[in-house]
């Protein structure tokens, strides 16, 4: 087998004082080619040897290292890729089965001795770090400049009248676009938005999509009629569906979509609980992840709302607070996950996605600590990652050991305008107006990504539509 060694300085120094390239591969918990690869190629006794020998090989888990996946994933679960001592791409790819690993290895290592490119980036990874900084000059131009309806014709042309949701296989349960037809309807009270939600909902939980026999839904489809499903459960993609099922059975009033809320929420307290509360990051997974806690604090909140159900606030509310006191550091905000000790601060989408389960705990509770400490991590992660010559959030904060691709600075497009969304509640909640500012920075930062998102573009809207610097949000 082979032994791998974590993302550090350590091994990528080692890496270079050996004159080795660095093997890096990219798994998860729940993925079952990263599994099999492990037990067919990794095992390889011959693969083994050559990786052993020639490489430095070093293992990261996508879901505790978003930002290390974000920057070199390949295409998918597992990624394979090959690296220079300082982080550059050289070349690499997805699953590669144990009797193609042996060439690759060798060609790999045979290729980088016989031209010494042990360091300095490759064209492949100029072109990353460049795509990296998307956004990043900010400009002058206004969100008020974009031509809202166009947008929401683009993201409900890829609706699929046939089977529900959005896009073709493989197929993943989007929301955003449902919680944006919900307020269209909410506007307009045209059945047409109504339709697009509730076909969508009862297509998915129809399909294979639900587990029927265990409970909670699947990450994704491989085929478009939802009964292709990868077996994967996330607390992410449950927390999200439940989030926009509570949405629409308080706006449309039917019985199924608050049952779906009772099953929802029962996968989410009862499989996915750790014993002293919160909730793991999948069914194959024990860690607790703050950005899936937060969002699943939230939608158990509304589902509590709906379902008139006291104990499921109660518990979204001790479980909520249970990992934020394992993940917070006062002045220093939220840690990305907790093994028993808090690691990997300085992410985004943890101070965001907690920033709006605490409006969420505060509208339903009334308790200002809640609305305090939401104003607290906006304030971190303005300090931390704020852009503050073109506006807009980095994804995370710098470090000076920072290895190759880290060190690029990236403003993802749906974090950006998640940003936006609860940044104004949050000017709404305090009254304080300079949170306006910082909304629509944030706006901006994720309209100058707008082009080719597709159904993910309801985030934009949703958030403009927060924002009110749309009057054409509609």
């Amino acid at each position: 087998m082979v032994d791998w060694l974590p993302w550090s300085g350590e091994a990528f120094a080692r890496a270079a004082r050996e004159r080795k390239p660095v093997l890096l591969s990219i798994t998860a918990a729940w993925c079952h080619a990263c599994h099999e690869m492990d037990r067919t190629t990794y095992a390889d006794p011959e693969v083994a040897l050559l990786v052993g020998d020639r490489f430095i090989a070093v293992r990261v888990d996508t879901d505790r290292r978003p930002d290390i996946n974000e920057r070199y994933n390949l295409g998918g679960w597992p990624t394979t890729a090959f690296l220079t001592a300082d982080g550059a791409v050289i070349t690499g790819g997805t699953f590669v089965p144990a009797d193609r690993m042996v060439g690759v290895l060798t060609r790999v290592a045979s290729a980088l001795q016989t031209s010494g490119g042990l360091s300095g980036p490759t064209g492949e990874a100029r072109g990353l770090a460049e795509a990296g900084d998307a956004g990043g000059e900010g400009g002058e131009r206004s969100v008020r400049d974009l031509d809202v309806d166009e947008v929401i014709e683009s993201i409900f042309s890829t609706f699929d009248e046939e089977h529900g949701g959005f896009g073709v296989e493989p197929k993943f349960p989007h929301t955003a676009p449902l919680h944006l037809a919900t307020a269209l309807f909410r506007d307009t009270g045209d059945d047409h938005w109504r339709a697009i939600v509730e076909r969508s909902l009862d297509a998915m939980a129809g399909g294979g999509l639900w587990d029927a026999t265990h409970g909670g839904f699947y990450r994704y489809s491989t085929s478009r009629d939802w009964q292709l499903p990868h077996t994967e459960k996330l607390l992410e993609t449950n927390a999200e569906l439940l989030r926009v099922c509570a949405e629409a059975a308080l706006v449309f009033g039917r019985q199924a979509d608050r049952d779906r809320c009772t099953a929802i929420a029962g996968f989410i307290t009862g499989v996915l609980r750790a014993e002293a509360g919160g909730y793991r990051g999948s069914d194959a997974d024990g860690m607790l992840y703050m950005d899936g806690n937060a969002k699943a604090a939230g939608a158990l909140l509304g589902a509590a709302t709906v379902l008139e159900d006291a104990a499921l606030a109660r518990e979204a509310l001790a479980s909520f607070e249970r990992v934020i006191l394992l993940c917070y550091k006062p002045s220093a905000g939220l840690a990305h996950y907790s093994d028993g000790v808090a690691r990997v601060r300085g992410l985004l989408g943890d101070q965001i996605y907690a920033i709006g389960a605490l409006l969420d705990a505060h509208d339903v509770s009334g308790l200002e600590p809640y609305k305090m400490m939401a104003e607290e991590l906006t304030h971190v992660a303005v300090r931390q990652l704020w852009d503050e010559s073109g506006g807009g959030f980095f994804d995370r904060a710098g470090h000076e050991s920072d290895i190759g691709l880290l060190r690029t600075r990236r403003k993802p497009f749906v974090a950006n305008a998640d940003a936006a969304l609860a940044l104004a509640r949050l000017e709404r909640t305090t009254g304080d107006a300079g949170f306006h500012a910082r909304a629509e920075g944030a706006l901006r930062a994720a309209s100058e990504q707008l082009a080719g998102q597709g159904p993910l573009a309801a985030h934009y809207v949703l958030g403009a539509r927060q924002l009110g610097g749309h009057e054409r949000a509609r």
